[in-house]
C-alpha cells in the first residue's frame, strides 16, 4: 500500500523529545484497513518512507485513532526540519510475505 501526504512535524516531549508527522485521517483510515496484517505487535505498523531525498524505514505508532510517523534526527538533520515545518511524505506500508 503506497500513499503520499503532507503534514507538519510535531514534537512530543516525554522522557526525551520525539518528532513525528501525524498521518491525515484519510491515510490513517487506509492504514487501519491493513494494520492487522502488517503489525508485528503493539499496534505498530512497519513502513518505508521518503521525505525529499531521505528514505528511511520505521514503524507507525497508533495514537488517538490515527497514526504518527516517527522522524528521527538522521532524517530531520539533512533536511533541516524543525517542529512546525510542512513536509510531503511518500510512504509504503510493509506487508509480510
Amino acid at each position: 500500500m503506497q500513499m503520499v501526504f503532507a503534514g507538519r512535524v510535531i514534537e512530543w516531549r516525554g522522557p526525551a523529545p520525539f518528532f513525528f508527522v501525524p498521518l491525515p485521517e484519510e491515510q490513517s483510515a487506509d492504514v487501519r484497513q491493513v494494520a492487522s496484517a502488517a503489525t508485528y505487535g503493539w499496534g505498530v505498523v512497519p513502513v518505508e518512507a521518503r521525505m525529499g531525498a531521505v528514505a528511511f524505514g520505521t514503524s507507525l505508532f497508533p495514537r488517538d485513532g490515527g497514526y504518527l510517523l516517527p522522524v528521527k534526527s538522521a532524517v530531520r538533520a539533512p533536511l533541516g526540519l524543525v517542529p512546525g515545518d510542512e513536509v510531503t511524505v511518500e510512504m509504503t506500508v510493509v506487508l509480510p510475505g
